[in-house]
This record gives structure tokens, sequence and C-alpha cells, in this order.
């Protein structure tokens, strides 16, 4: 099957931001270009970074998709009934963003987990702090959706609440959209937009790697794969932030809820935690972070991630967190079950 021009361009910005840990991590995130009826849309559980080795796209019909939406048709939820099955030869699934996409009337969206968005995003003055931040930017029409699951439910209010030209819309406790008529465009709004919500991150004391490996030694938790992960614990203002609650989906989806903190005196071969949801992040004060071995494929970018986001945070901000209630929806929903057995399946 012949690739345009325009899904080919998609597929090489695609994967230059997957790979920018700063802007999406793991399998988070989805982009889409719209033409000829189609809405070809990242599928689920698929990497952007591998959007340019990978075939991770698939069609959907367009109208009958926005038709459903406006109805309050629940097909619109998973949205594979509006998969053109000729033109999708692997059975991809589609991403659990295509309706928001869909509502959108510019050709190309941009959906990201920007670490930026995220450490404003999750405060509880979210709206009144972005907006801000974006006044005066040139070309920028902006609407900010407080956190709700995501799919079908953003992409209603997204459709009630964005006026006519909005191009920017951020979404509490979650991420990033941008849209415009060109992969290049909207590549150079998400720059733009980005660099303008941008807050310096705090230095963080260095871990010590040695300690983590006697500690871990014999044990079900590793070392993570990206030393950046360790700043969640040796900065205790982050660790702070980190221990209050899960600040965005994709967290408790690869990592559990909020971060677990190994009390003193004990070790990481005998601790338990008590979460309701699973804790696959474990902190030792000073030291660093361990990874628990039964963690999803992806796991190692969200715990890189939240060293991130917590770095940005000012520990004395009042912060918006997710609920427990929020937290188990996201765990019992359908689309992250099937995504969480992709990571399974890809960690194998």
């Amino acid at each position: 099957m012949a690739v345009s021009q325009a899904l080919s361009a998609l597929a090489a910005l695609s994967a230059h931001i997957g790979r920018d840990p700063l802007v999406t991590q793991a399998a988070g995130g989805n982009t889409s270009v719209k033409e000829g009826g189609r809405l070809w849309i990242k599928a689920s559980g698929t990497w952007l970074a591998e959007a340019d080795r990978r075939d991770i796209f698939l069609p959907v019909a367009l109208d009958p998709l926005r038709a459903a939406i406006a109805a309050g048709d629940e097909r619109a939820a998973k949205a594979t009934d509006f998969v053109i099955a000729e033109a999708n030869p692997h059975g991809l699934r589609p991403s659990v963003e295509t309706s928001v996409h869909a509502v959108f009337p510019q050709a190309v969206v941009l959906h990201v987990h920007c670490i930026e968005t995220v450490a404003l995003a999750a405060r509880s003055d979210a709206a009144a702090a972005i907006d801000t931040c974006l006044a005066g930017l040139d070309g920028v029409v902006h609407c900010h959706i407080p956190y709700l699951k995501p799919g079908l439910p953003l992409a209603r209010a997204i459709s009630a609440e964005a006026k006519s030209g909005t191009n920017v819309v951020t979404l509490g406790n979650h991420g990033l959209i941008v849209a415009a008529e060109t992969v290049d465009e909207a590549g150079a709004l998400l720059r733009r937009v980005s660099a303008a919500l941008a807050t310096p991150a705090r230095p963080a004391p260095p871990a010590d790697i040695g300690a983590l490996e006697r500690l871990a030694e014999g044990s079900d938790w590793r070392l993570p794969a990206d030393p950046v992960a360790h700043d969640t614990a040796t900065d205790p203002e982050r660790l702070a932030v980190a221990r209050r609650g899960t600040l965005y989906p994709d967290h408790v989806v690869f990592l559990g809820s909020a971060v677990a903190v190994l009390p003193d005196g004990e070790m990481p071969a005998t601790f338990e935690s008590d979460a309701t949801v699973p804790q696959m992040l474990l902190a030792l004060p000073g030291l660093g972070v361990l990874v628990h071995r039964a963690a999803l494929n992806g796991a190692d970018a969200l715990a890189r991630a939240i060293a991130d986001v917590t770095g940005r945070i000012d520990p004395a901000a009042d912060l918006r967190l997710l609920t427990a209630s929020e937290e188990s929806e996201l765990v019992n929903w359908d689309a992250e079950i099937y995504r969480r057995a992709l990571a399974k399946a890809a960690r194998s």
C-alpha cells in the first residue's frame, strides 16, 4: 500500500518526538492526519518512537466516526467499528484517543505527554497558570480541559469547550494537544508551546548506585534503565511531590499508584506495598529508585518521567491528584488492559 506524503511526514515527526523523553514516553501519546475521508491514527500500544521503522498507523472512516461521536454512540469509544479493514493488514487497534483526534477540524493532530505541560497541568490552578504562559503567543488559540478519563469523554468535552480556531488544548493531569493543517506546522506549534510552558528543572544529587545494587540483590527489584529516574529519590523536594499521589494517567498504568517509599530499616526484598494499585517504583530516600521486575515494558520511561515532572513542580504547590476511583477506572478500563497486554508481551 502506497504511503502518502503527509503520512510519511507524520511518521518521521512522530518518531522524532517519540524519542524525546521530555515530549512523550513509551507507548504514550498519539498522532494523526486526516486525508481522503480517512483519519490515520497511531495504533493502541505502539510507540511513536518506532513510527519510522514500523507500521503503527491505521485508517478509520472519519465522517461515520464523527457522526457516532455527535450521536452519543458508544462505539466511538473504541472506534474499532470504523476501522477500514482492507487498509489495516496487521489488524491494529485504534488509539484510545481516536475520538479526540476526530473532533479537531485541522488535518494534523499531535497529542503528547509533554513534561513541561504535565508539570503545570497537575496544579490546582492549572488553567490560570497555563493561560499566563501562553498569553500573547502568536497564532495560539488555547483551551484547557480539567482531568477527564481519556478517550470519548475527553473528545466530548473538547467539542463542547473549544471555540472556533482552537489549535492548542491542555489537559488537566494529562498532557498537550496541538493541531494544524500540515505536519510541519503542527511540529513547529508543538515546539513553540512546549517552550512557552517550560520550567527549569531543579538539580538533584547523584544516586548511590553501589548501595542500590547491594540492597536490590536477591529481591524482586532492579535498577532503572535511565539514571535520571533516581532524581525522584535523591532530591527531597521531588520525593515530597511524588509521594503525595498520582499526577497523570500513564504513571498509574505503568508504575501503579504514586511512588512507594522504602521505610527506614527495611530491605527491598521484604518490602510489600499496601496500595490498592500495585506500586512498581520504589524510592530509597537519598539513594535512588528501584523498578519492580514485574513492571511492564515502558515502565523505565515512566520512571524517568516522574523525576522530570516532579523536578519542575514546587513542593509547596497545591496539586490536583488522581483520585483512587480515577486510578481504578484506568487500570480496569478495557483499553488500558489491552495496552498493558501488549506491553507485557513486548517485555517477554
